[in-house]
């Protein structure tokens, strides 16, 4: 028999196959807070597609496990429960593969763990994250980077999401098409949102476009006006939100528009696809309208095969 992953973080075993299941996967996700309309849907996206398949890969039985990496006093992803989560996959003989993570913050404090585990590198496929620096070197990472994440030597992760490399830049392409000269960088302080925010300036700059201020906003502040009035003094046309909508993204956006107008006016307000979901619009509401977005993969329309059939 199988042995289940921790129930304080992990919905019961799910299997509906032929005999008994002889290896498990888990999904890892932060199934509370303003992500979570994603998340649900990607985790029914992944009982859709074992049930298609009969619980079965080959020759082998294969059990599931839905886990959380959120808490609710967080209300997005906690380093605490991606550790504790890790430790969990890489101890158990079962587990042989790892749907995750979300955030990458959370994938850099996972994936070292499940490339060390006791009986081998566990197999980790993330489909959300976009941080650069999880998979190669370059601007905005360190020099340990990727490297620290595979200490055994052998790469035991890969992505099907475009890092954002591809996404700063394509979005840089985007406000140059847009008519910005002169651009107001802010991130959440957070690994990826640093990152795109980093990623997004290094584009900007080829570009020639002028990089008005490049900091942080604190995500338990209770009001951003101050910060906008600081944006407002510096001239720019434009407002980068590098970061999560968990990170009071929708206060973030009220105030721009208080401070600096609407979104389709004197300066546009783009974010990344941190930002790309149906919370922006039920936390943020009106304030959310013109502002644009970016998401990092294929529009819809472009979808090929059994995708393109299921949409």
């Amino acid at each position: 028999d199988i042995t289940a992953l921790p129930s304080s973080s992990c919905t019961a075993i799910e299997y509906e196959g032929e005999g008994d299941p002889d290896v498990l996967i888990a999904s890892d996700f932060p199934l509370q807070g303003s992500s979570r309309t994603q998340t649900i849907q990607i985790v029914e996206a992944i009982r859709y597609l074992l049930e298609k398949a009969n619980f079965k890969a080959g020759d082998h039985n294969v059990a599931f496990q839905s886990c959380d990496d959120a808490t609710a006093q967080a209300g997005k992803w906690d380093s605490g429960k991606c550790s504790t989560n890790a430790q969990a996959y890489a101890s158990n003989e079962a587990v042989v593969g790892v749907i995750g993570t979300f955030n990458s913050g959370c994938a850099q404090i996972v994936i070292p763990v499940l490339n060390q585990a006791p009986g081998g590198g566990v197999a980790m496929i993330s489909p959300a994250n976009t941080l650069v620096c999880i998979t190669e070197g370059g601007p905005g990472c360190d020099d340990t980077e990727p490297d620290k994440y595979y200490p055994s030597g052998t790469r035991n992760y890969a992505r099907v999401a475009p890092h954002d490399a591809y996404q700063g830049a394509a979005m840089a392409e985007f406000a140059q098409e847009q008519g910005i000269q002169n651009v107001y960088i802010l991130n959440d302080r957070e690994s990826y949102g640093l990152g795109v925010a980093t990623n997004f300036r290094n584009a900007a700059e080829s570009l020639g476009i002028e990089v008005a201020g490049f900091e942080a906003w604190d995500p338990r502040a209770s009001s951003y006006e101050a910060l906008f009035n600081k944006v407002k003094a510096s001239g720019a046309d434009a407002v980068f939100l590098g970061g999560l909508i968990d990170e009071n993204g929708a206060q973030v956006i009220k105030d721009k528009v208080a401070v600096l107008g609407p979104n389709d006016g004197e300066v546009k307000l783009l974010a990344p696809d941190g930002f790309t979901t149906q919370q922006t619009i039920d936390e943020a509401g009106t304030a959310a309208a013109g502002m644009f977005m970016s998401v990092a993969g294929v529009p819809i329309d472009e979808f090929t095969g059994a995708g393109a059939e299921f949409a």
